[in-house]
């Protein structure tokens, strides 16, 4: 294993203990001797399986429902006529720090809008919870986190939340009504996860290290993320894309061993969605593309003609103005061999 390899999952590893939000309000963190992670999964897990199978959810609520909220959930240990979680719930493998993990999710609905990217920043609610019940955490108007850092200044969520939200898509539409917004159709649901997705030996307040956690959410709304504001969204700056190499789909990957492609292009240290100059030719990769966007109806913007070199990067609906937006950018390859410029250094 290379060094860089090494150094990119102490990385992954220091992330995945950043809160979910910022922690300025004086939480403290108290870590302790670290575990195996295999084994702790397997206790938590275990946790995870005992409580999805003693604790139930109302269902019924769910049905024909087509706006649900957090609030309309309540998961109760007597069945009642209602669903069992355990039957109810998708799993969700996850390998992270050398480790298989399981994340449970309950989907209450997908959402009708736009699929999350993994690198997008995303408007939400949610309220965090022990198995035993103790609320550790919650927001009840609407909070914005990015599910990615940049490994500098801007924190990420802790990993469980990373995996379960790119399942779910942002509202279909949302309206105003004397300034508040009511979201329609979005993503509703629950997430499941053990520690080793969330703070594994850290404490923090009302949290106890070791400590499975669980989060209602709703997913109001995604945005697109451009770290380096160099044009292109945070989550094209990939380069693995094999899916061979399914546990790095939905990351990006920081290590080269040889023969081995990774995400900084110019092996400058920096990942190719933090670098402006991506290729490392001194030409600011903003300046090797073309940005623009078109509206009209749904289908015009899909469908539009595009020209040499041109991707359609986003299609949205902005309901302010009631018409649908295409962001289109031109990837330029000047020699034509496949490589557009702002990733090759002698163009």
């Amino acid at each position: 294993m290379s060094f860089r390899k090494i150094g990119f999952l102490i990385l992954l590893a220091t992330l995945a203990l950043i809160s979910c939000k910022n922690d300025d309000d004086g939480n403290g963190v108290i870590s302790i001797p670290i575990a195996d992670r295999d084994e702790q999964q397997s206790i938590d897990n275990g946790m995870l399986v005992d409580y999805l199978t003693t604790h139930y959810y109302n269902a019924s609520a769910f049905v024909n429902n087509p706006n649900p909220k957090v609030a309309d959930l309540i998961i109760s240990d007597t069945p009642d006529g209602n669903a069992r979680l355990i039957d109810s719930v998708d799993i969700k493998p996850v390998r992270f720090a050398d480790t298989d993990y399981e994340i449970y999710i309950l989907k209450l609905n997908e959402g009708g809008g736009e699929t999350t990217n993994f690198s997008d920043k995303v408007r939400v609610h949610y309220e965090g919870f022990l198995l035993d019940g103790t609320i550790f955490d919650s927001a009840v108007t609407p909070t914005d986190f990015n599910l990615v850092g940049d490994g500098r200044t801007i924190g990420s969520v802790i990993d469980g939340w990373k995996k379960a939200l790119v399942d779910f898509k942002s509202a279909e539409n949302f309206t105003e009504d004397g300034g508040l917004i009511n979201y329609e159709n979005h993503g509703v649901g629950v997430m499941f996860m053990p520690s080793g997705l969330a703070y594994f030996n850290e404490s923090r307040s009302q949290i106890p290290a070791y400590s499975p956690l669980i989060f209602k959410f709703e997913l109001l709304q995604n945005f697109f993320t451009d770290f380096d504001n160099d044009g292109i969204p945070s989550h094209l700056e990939k380069i693995l894309k094999d899916p061979a190499d399914s546990q790095f789909l939905d990351q990006f990957v920081v290590f080269a061993d040889e023969n081995e492609e990774d995400d900084d292009t110019d092996n400058n240290g920096l990942w190719d969605f933090i670098d402006p100059d991506d290729d490392g030719d001194g030409i600011l990769t903003k300046d090797e593309i073309k940005v623009r966007t078109i509206t009209g109806t749904k289908d015009e913007v899909e469908n539009a003609v595009l020209n040499k070199d041109e991707e359609r990067v986003r299609v949205y609906k902005d309901v302010l103005n009631n018409n649908y937006v295409a962001t289109i950018i031109e990837f330029t390859d000047t020699d034509d061999n496949g490589t557009p410029d702002y990733l090759e250094d002698n163009i």
